[in-house]
């Protein structure tokens, strides 16, 4: 499957941006999804998961109650709502999917993950 990331920008601190990921293909919702940021000289980190069928999410505990995903299988697509971004949100962000996932399963942990978008870049000025 190919990812496609999009919505990424410049933005306030306290400011919202969504961000979209399309994936490619049929069978989107056979596929966990995740969001994942990385900044200069940081590690990828993980941000948020949902399960196949969006009912169940996993958050950083650095985004709860500011970052809300979720999906639509419709479309294959999967979203990142993020609200009260604060500067320390500034990264690259990538989304990416697990083949083959159980139904229920969210993941955290990026060598879990088959696939990956490209990255669509969040800068969040003070």
């Amino acid at each position: 499957v190919q990812l496609q990331a999009s919505g990424g920008g410049l933005v306030q601190a306290g400011g919202s941006l969504r961000l979209s990921c399309t994936a490619s293909g049929r069978t989107f919702s056979s596929y966990a999804m995740g969001w994942f940021r990385q900044a200069p000289g940081k590690e990828r980190e993980f941000v948020a998961a949902i399960n196949r069928s969006g009912r169940s999410t996993d958050y950083t505990d650095f985004v709860k109650g500011r970052f809300t995903i979720s999906r639509d299988n419709a479309k294959n697509t999967v979203y990142l709502q993020m609200n009260g971004l604060k500067p320390e949100d500034t990264a690259l962000y990538y989304c990416a999917a697990v083949s083959g996932a159980s139904f229920f399963v969210t993941f955290r942990d990026p060598h879990e993950y088959h696939y990956w978008g490209q990255g669509t870049q969040v800068t969040v000025s003070s």
